[in-house]
C-alpha cells in the first residue's frame, strides 16, 4: 500500500497563544514551527493565514479538548467554530483530533529536556501541536 504524500500543520488553540507544528505523512514526523499570538482566542488571523500559504498543507489539523471523560470541554464549541474558520478563510480540509492530556506531555517533555517551567513567559504551544499532529499521523 502506498501513502500518498501529504504536508500537515497541527494547531494547538489557545486563548493567548495558538501552537503550530508541520509533519508530513510519508515520514510520519512532526515538528514544532511556531507559536502564534491570540487575543481571547481570535488568532493573528495575518500571521496564521501566512503559514497555511508557506507550508501549502493537504489539511490542517485542530486539537479538539475533550474532557477525560470524552465529552466536550468548555472550551469545545470555540474550537469547533475556529475549525469552521479556517476552513471558510483558507479553502481548506480541517481535521479535529482528540488533544487530550497532549498539552502535559509537552510540559513533561520540556522540563525533562531542561525547561525552567516558567510556561507562560516561554510557552510550550508548538511542542503540543507536535504531539497533537504526531497522534493523527500515528492514526493514518
Amino acid at each position: 500500500m502506498t501513502t500518498k504524500h501529504e504536508t500537515v500543520i497541527a494547531i494547538d488553540y489557545g486563548l493567548r497563544n495558538m501552537g503550530v507544528a508541520v509533519g508530513n505523512t510519508i515520514s510520519r514526523t512532526a515538528r514544532p514551527l511556531t507559536i502564534i499570538g491570540a487575543r481571547d482566542g481570535v488568532p493573528d488571523w495575518g500571521a496564521l493565514t501566512k503559514l497555511i500559504e508557506e507550508w501549502q498543507p493537504s489539511r490542517v489539523i485542530v486539537g479538539h479538548p475533550l474532557n477525560m471523560d470524552g465529552s466536550e470541554s468548555d472550551i469545545s464549541h470555540r474550537v469547533m467554530k475556529f475549525a469552521r474558520q479556517i476552513e471558510g478563510r483558507c479553502q481548506i480540509a480541517v481535521t479535529l483530533v482528540d488533544e487530550r492530556l497532549s498539552s502535559r506531555e509537552a510540559k513533561a517533555t520540556a522540563l525533562s529536556a531542561g525547561h525552567h517551567g516558567d510556561f507562560s513567559t516561554t510557552p510550550i504551544d508548538d511542542q503540543a501541536a507536535a504531539i497533537i499532529l504526531t497522534t493523527w499521523l500515528n492514526e493514518q
